[in-house]
């Protein structure tokens, strides 16, 4: 498996937009993931809110959006194929076998295997299984950015409530 770009966005100012949006990409799935770093597992699945809204339950949610992007819009295969909940309301839901080292490692593979299906494809090409119709794969990058980086908010906030709380 190839391991994750370590080029920032700050290194990419130059470069073509495919690596930038890989770079600001990569960047946000790490923060995401690093706000479970040091937590306890109690921790990781406190809420806080009145949603389903976890910092545990939002990694797990990041996976499933990864695999809504790049495998069922690149692919068109369904959720129930994928293996993922049918909302993503549902894609929040903690599981008691569900724990940060798994979640992670889930988080992992979904961010690698969503690499892989967009590698073979050039920003303007058409993801079809998309419920909007089709969609160039630069839409794709650009709205995953737009919510991985939402959720390193939420996530932020959640964290501080936590170790300050």
């Amino acid at each position: 498996m190839p391991a994750v770009s370590a080029l920032t966005p700050d290194d990419v100012i130059n470069q073509p937009a495919r690596a930038q949006f890989e770079a600001f990409l990569d960047q946000h799935r790490a923060m995401l993931e690093a706000c479970l770093d040091g937590l306890t597992e109690e921790q990781a699945r406190r809420s806080l809110v009145r949603s389903r809204t976890t910092l545990l339950g939002l990694v797990k949610h990041a996976a499933f959006v990864e695999k809504v992007w790049f495998d069922e819009a690149i692919t068109g295969r369904s959720r129930a194929e994928i293996g993922i909940p049918a909302t993503p309301d549902e894609s929040f839901i903690l599981g008691g076998q569900d724990t940060i080292a798994s979640i992670r490692n889930a988080y992992r593979q979904a961010c690698e295997a969503s690499r892989q299906a967009a590698s073979g494809l050039d920003l303007d090409d058409e993801v079809k299984g998309n419920r909007r119709g089709p969609l160039p794969l630069r839409w794709v990058y650009l709205h995953m950015i737009r919510e991985i980086a939402q959720h390193c908010g939420h996530a932020d906030i959640l964290r501080e409530q936590i170790l300050n709380g």
